[in-house]
């Protein structure tokens, strides 16, 4: 009988313990919280800009300064791909007519130093040039693209006081040495 009683009456403690921890409820809510709407869309926007015209991804995302960069980039690559690739032609034409017997390099003025070897090393060393060129070129209109894509995803960060990483420079007081370390403040 006392072991049946105590069952009961744990059972109640129990019961009422449960059903008085669901009686009152709290919600917290900070004051100070800031709602900032976050466009998913918007990275994969300003990489398709960016992709139809270089340098629009980063007008779109209000970073101006990167347009001349990307340009800059984009026209010196172009340049010497055209540069390259009209050298490498001339010399190609030079070589094919000195197979043919048809060259006059006796006469040319540029074409003249040149041995039939020459040529042909200049030619392949024109067009691997070239073809670097166009590597480079490619490899700068991809990057315009990332850099667009990233630039708008990391604007959906919350980055500001309360999380930051500063360089900090103290003075030793037993030696008078600049001691340089990182600081990592992280405030809730």
């Amino acid at each position: 009988m006392k072991g049946q009683f105590l069952k009961v009456l744990l059972f109640i403690f129990v019961l009422s313990n449960t059903t008085f921890a669901q009686e009152e409820t709290t919600v917290l809510k900070a004051n100070d919280t800031i709602s900032v709407e976050i466009n998913p869309l918007a990275p994969s926007k300003a990489a398709f800009f960016s992709a139809i015209l270089p340098g629009l991804g980063q007008a779109y995302n209000k970073k101006y300064w990167k347009i001349p960069i990307v340009y800059g980039a984009l026209s010196i690559s172009v340049y010497n791909y055209v540069d390259q690739n009209k050298k490498y032609n001339g010399f190609r034409d030079e070589y094919k007519k000195r197979i043919d017997g048809t060259s006059l390099y006796e006469n040319d003025s540029f074409y003249g130093d040149f041995s039939d070897d020459s040529v042909l090393r200049a030619q392949r060393f024109h067009q691997r040039n070239r073809d670097m060129s166009l590597l480079f070129t490619s490899l700068i209109y991809i990057l315009n693209i990332v850099d667009a894509n990233v630039d708008a995803h990391l604007m959906q960060f919350n980055v500001n006081d309360n999380l930051s990483f500063k360089p900090d420079v103290r003075m030793n007081e037993f030696n008078t040495n600049a001691n340089v370390g990182l600081l990592l403040k992280y405030n809730f």
